[in-house]
């Protein structure tokens, strides 16, 4: 039986995945969708303590009471941080690590790092820069509202019934894990991976990752490997409420091994990977 650990973004928590765990379940699979310290039904020990260490700790003891012997952890959005700072704690327990239209963490950046840093400059890097600043108390991020989720939550494909549960239940979040830098172990890059392109009104997709990988960028090229595996979503930012039924496909699929295989960039671009400028770096370093 695949035991799945699901961990979703900032101001939500475990409820998020309510059709696709049962999906999984129906599937004959073993489910245990997380919630992080400060988010959904836990908001209530959200404090200005909290950060990334505290995230990954919750995820290190989720998998350390699975009796399963390994894992598919699934990272959705910010919760590929914790996602990646477990697996590298406890990378024997983990047989792949699914990111779920999230960004690539990199060892010494934080969330904000890489927002700032490689994000391309637009309106939703300026919002995603500004949530630190609307912080209340100087460390609570208060959650959106249903008509700012509508606006900028890329929320294609979602039905009312489900926007209204997710403006319903969403939680504050606290600042500290988004601005935490994560300490990336290199057992995490020997880990099978998958990435899962959500491709409407993205900025990434297999055909972009493989022109990537083609011109010899150094930064994607460890993704050339046949452990790591690549799907599309045809769905905005929220495939657990707008697709749940594929996205359960795509979860059995990935953990099965299933998936798309990149080809290595012959040796002719490999020679003019130094050529690539900073605003291709920036985009390679996300996978949403």
């Amino acid at each position: 039986m695949t035991a799945f650990v699901l961990v979703s973004g900032g101001y939500t928590g475990g409820w998020l995945w309510r059709e696709v765990a049962a999906g999984l379940r129906a599937a004959g699979a073993e489910v245990h969708p997380a919630t992080l310290t400060g988010l959904g039904d836990r908001r209530h020990l959200a404090g200005p303590g909290v950060d990334l260490d505290t995230h990954i700790e919750d995820l290190v003891q989720l998998i350390d009471h699975v009796d399963a012997p390994e894992v598919v952890l699934v990272g959705y959005c910010y919760g590929i941080y914790p996602s990646a700072g477990a697996a590298g704690r406890r990378p024997g327990r983990v047989s792949r690590l699914v990111y779920l239209d999230s960004p690539m963490p990199q060892d010494g950046y934080s969330m904000i790092d890489q927002i700032r840093e490689q994000m391309p400059d637009g309106p939703a890097r300026d919002r995603a820069l500004r949530q630190q600043e609307r912080a209340e108390d100087g460390w609570r991020i208060p959650a959106p509202t249903r008509a700012e989720w509508r606006a900028h939550g890329n929320l294609a494909g979602v039905p009312d019934e489900a926007l209204d549960r997710l403006a319903r239940l969403a939680s504050p979040a606290p600042a500290g894990p988004y601005a935490q830098r994560l300490r990336l172990s290199a057992a995490v890059a020997a880990l099978p991976m998958t990435g899962v392109f959500c491709t409407t009104g993205g900025t990434m997709d297999i055909a972009a990752l493989e022109a990537l990988v083609a011109s010899g960028l150094p930064l994607v090229q460890h993704l050339v490997d046949e452990r790591a595996t690549f799907f599309e979503l045809a769905t905005g930012h929220w495939p657990m409420l707008s697709t749940p039924d594929e996205l359960t496909d795509v979860l059995l699929r990935a953990a099965a091994g299933g998936g798309h295989r990149l080809a290595g960039p012959t040796a002719a671009t490999a020679q003019d990977a130094t050529a690539q400028d900073a605003s291709a770096a920036g985009s390679s370093a996300t996978l949403s």
